[in-house]
């Protein structure tokens, strides 16, 4: 979902899903998966728990976040982004930047977030493919054990496209990212994903075509290019449809 950002603190790095895993990067086995519901605005919490990860804890938790717009920190080319982020703030939809690149991501009620911390024996290197193969393949274990067959692929017309997506067919269903940050010789690694589970996804593309077209920008994105595990179930979804995702992935998380 995010692309290449590198700094002397942090990095965001990037590879193929289908990368062989070996090694010290790999994602772990998680006994434990928290389930935080809907978090409060404010700072990322995904990027406080990478922080307790250089101390050598890691986490896994599932989490969903307000209504609101995610966007890279290379949008500061944008003249019109402060104002286009209070004009958006004031109609319930505020803007938070990131450190790492890609594109514009939405966050709200419907979108579900998978965010993994630990500790890694050393910098990114060859291991962020390994860490993004890894993510891949939970997710896609995940929405297996729901019927739904999910591969790592490009979505062209879909929001913060990358080759780090899951799709359903043609369409996007999640996006991955990672984000790496070191304090001396120590190294941690946030391996993060979105899942669009029963979002709107024609009101989710509007919003970011909304966003695009205020900064004056000529991107624009296609409600047909994404999906949800709701759209994907077979039938009518269950009432408990989060839920029944949010044990899924914590049982792969666990193989």
């Amino acid at each position: 979902m995010w692309e290449c950002d590198a700094g002397t603190s942090g990095a965001s790095t990037g590879g193929d899903c289908d990368a062989p895993t070996s090694g010290d990067c790999d994602v772990p086995r998680w006994t434990h998966v928290e389930v935080l519901g809907m978090v409060g605005p404010g700072a990322p919490p995904e990027l406080a728990w990478l922080d307790t990860a250089l101390q050598g804890s890691r986490r896994a938790v599932l989490w969903q976040a307000p209504r609101g717009l995610v966007a890279p920190l290379s949008y500061r080319r944008h003249a019109r982004l402060d104002a286009v982020c209070a004009a958006f703030a004031a109609r319930g939809c505020p803007v938070r930047l990131r450190r790492s690149g890609g594109g514009v991501a939405p966050q709200g009620p419907g979108i579900l977030n998978l965010s993994l911390t630990w500790h890694v024996a050393g910098p990114p290197g060859a291991f962020g493919d390994r860490v993004y193969a890894q993510l891949c393949r939970v997710l896609a274990r995940a929405l297996a054990a729901l019927h739904i067959d999910a591969q790592p692929r490009a979505v062209a017309g879909s929001f913060c496209d990358g080759r780090f997506n899951l799709a359903v067919g043609p369409r996007k269903i999640a996006g991955a990212a990672q984000y790496w940050r070191r304090a001396g010789d120590r190294h941690a690694v946030l391996a993060h994903a979105l899942l669009l589970v029963d979002a709107d996804t024609t009101a989710l593309t509007a919003l970011v075509n909304d966003f695009e077209a205020a900064l004056q920008s000529e991107r624009r994105y296609d409600a047909n290019a994404i999906t949800t595990v709701a759209r994907e179930w077979r039938g009518a979804p269950p009432a408990d449809l989060m839920a029944r995702v949010q044990r899924q992935i914590a049982a792969a998380l666990g193989e």
